[in-house]
């Protein structure tokens, strides 16, 4: 893994080693599903992956949880970023994230385009294709994959490819698992020709009545999901051995979403399906064996 050599934002010392353990700190607290930063992930990239872990959940928490106008929200949360290049940031976020995107080059877009998600969500709570979700899904999750690869050093379009798959796996299965959660906030991400397609009623969806019709529709969304994963899954030879753990966990962690579904006989409505700790702790072990003896 090669870091690029191009020159970092000019930030005292100190407040920069303030910022980026500020984000760690904050990392630590919100991570979900799968450890953020694993303990095979070169200890040197820790703090970016915390800043920039850091400014993505900050982003998401801004479109689902901010009380007011969220899309003024996120305009002025964009100009603070956007500002953050020009001049010293008040933000430890985005002190240690442009010091970051300096180090490894990585493009503003990539975060432009997450917020733009989030602007999305305030304005679309329905989508009428697949195709339409996949669109939504070039700024909410692909993104984020490039953005770890610009991390690991990778900025080739082949790993990128790659990367785009197993994201677009992380955030369906994230929408299929969060159904019941999501339709509270008055979204529904499954695509409506799909619900036409298998006879599902969006009146029985919003009334969280689990149909056969509605279980047989969830199942034909799990399988279809884990084609992503199968793709993706070439991405693991194609990094180097100290992440390959990381990337295959964040599979791994997708695909074990997509099991609780099915373990579930796909009743997303009643509840959110979970995966049990010692599950994810097992895989982790497991993997992380796999990836030592592999040597």
């Amino acid at each position: 893994m090669v870091v690029n050599a191009a020159p970092p934002v000019a930030v005292p010392r100190e407040r920069l080693q303030a910022a980026y353990d500020w984000c760690r700190s904050f990392a630590r607290a919100n991570q979900e599903n799968f450890t953020v930063i694993s303990w095979l992930l070169p200890r040197e990239l820790h703090p970016h992956f915390a800043a920039v872990y850091t400014f993505c959940r900050m982003t998401d928490d801004l479109g689902d949880e901010a009380e007011g106008d969220r899309l003024a929200l996120l305009d002025a949360w964009e100009r603070e970023f956007r500002a953050s290049a020009e001049g010293p940031a008040d933000r430890p976020v985005f002190v240690a994230l442009r010091h970051t995107m300096a180090l490894f080059s990585i493009p503003e877009e990539l975060f432009l385009r997450l917020i733009e998600a989030n602007r999305i969500d305030q304005r679309k709570q329905r989508f009428a294709t697949f195709a339409e979700l996949l669109d939504y899904c070039s700024y909410s999750a692909t993104p984020v994959g490039r953005m770890v690869l610009a991390l690991l050093g990778y900025r080739d379009e082949e790993r990128g490819r790659l990367a785009d798959e197993i994201c677009v796996g992380l955030q369906l299965a994230n929408f299929w698992q969060d159904v019941s959660r999501d339709l509270g906030k008055g979204r529904l991400y499954v695509p409506l020709e799909d619900l036409a397609a298998f006879g599902v009623r969006e009146e029985d969806i919003l009334a969280r009545r689990v149909t056969g019709s509605f279980r047989l529709l969830m199942r034909f969304e799990v399988q279809r999901t884990r084609e992503y994963f199968r793709r993706g899954a070439a991405l693991e030879a194609l990094v180097d051995r100290r992440v390959r753990l990381d990337v295959r966990l964040f599979r791994l962690g997708g695909e074990a979403v997509l099991d609780a579904i099915a373990a579930r006989c796909y009743d997303t409505l009643s509840g959110r399906p979970a995966i049990p700790r010692w599950r994810k702790a097992w895989l982790a072990a497991r993997e992380g064996l796999r990836v030592l003896a592999a040597g």
